[in-house]
């Protein structure tokens, strides 16, 4: 009586019979495959929607650039307007959805306009600290009125002059406690501001001669 055949396969010329110890490692290892790559299409999903979510706070002279979709453009002016949270949740997974159709190129154009944002915060927090050291050399020298002068000329000196004076008069320890740190009132926040608010229009105004001189 002939014996019945061995069931199997060939893998790079080595027969593996159907239900050996191989044949099983060789499934195992088929099926890690197939879940890794659900893995990799979640993440790849996961990440459209984190940009699309993100497109909503980019910056209009760049979202203008992108050239993406008149569907996914109207979805995010959209997604602005509602307030409601279920509301505004099933807009974003419409985004999310509607980002996945995008192709590479349009997904690295995103990916890049969102970087240059990111490079602009950096440039905000810079500038939040330049604005505190020029309050603190505004308080602590009278060199730095004539030095600020030269970065805001229409500047009003005399107000500015009165605002150190108080800041400084706020500042002055009190001979009973003299552990105690030094006292901040409002004009010490209103030196702030004002200096703030100089860096910040001229930030703006290189801003908008920036992006014009790429669009020409």
């Amino acid at each position: 009586m002939s014996r019945k055949p061995t069931k199997g396969y060939y893998v790079k010329g080595h027969f593996v019979a159907e239900g050996s110890e191989l044949d099983l490692e060789l499934k195992r290892e088929l099926r890690g495959d197939v879940d890794q790559s659900r893995t990799d299409l979640k993440k790849h999903s996961d990440h459209l929607q984190s940009l699309g979510e993100q497109l909503l706070t980019l910056r209009k002279g760049l979202i203008d650039k992108l050239a993406l979709p008149d569907r996914l453009l109207d979805a995010i002016a959209e997604a602005k307007r509602i307030t409601n949270f279920e509301g505004r949740r099933r807009q974003m997974q419409f985004i999310g959805k509607l980002m996945r159709k995008l192709d590479e190129q349009q997904v690295q154009a995103v990916e890049q306009a969102l970087e240059v944002q990111h490079h602009g915060s950096a440039k905000d927090t810079l500038r939040l600290h330049v604005a505190e050291q020029w309050r603190d050399r505004l308080i602590a020298q009278d060199a730095a009125l004539q030095d600020w002068l030269q970065l805001d000329p229409d500047a009003d000196l005399q107000h500015l002059r009165t605002l150190v004076r108080q800041a400084r008069k706020d500042a002055q320890v009190n001979p009973e406690q003299p552990d105690a740190a030094p006292r901040h009132g409002k004009s010490y926040r209103e030196i702030f501001q004002l200096v703030r608010a100089r860096l910040d229009a001229d930030a703006q105004a290189a801003q908008e001669a920036e992006d014009a001189a790429e669009d020409e």
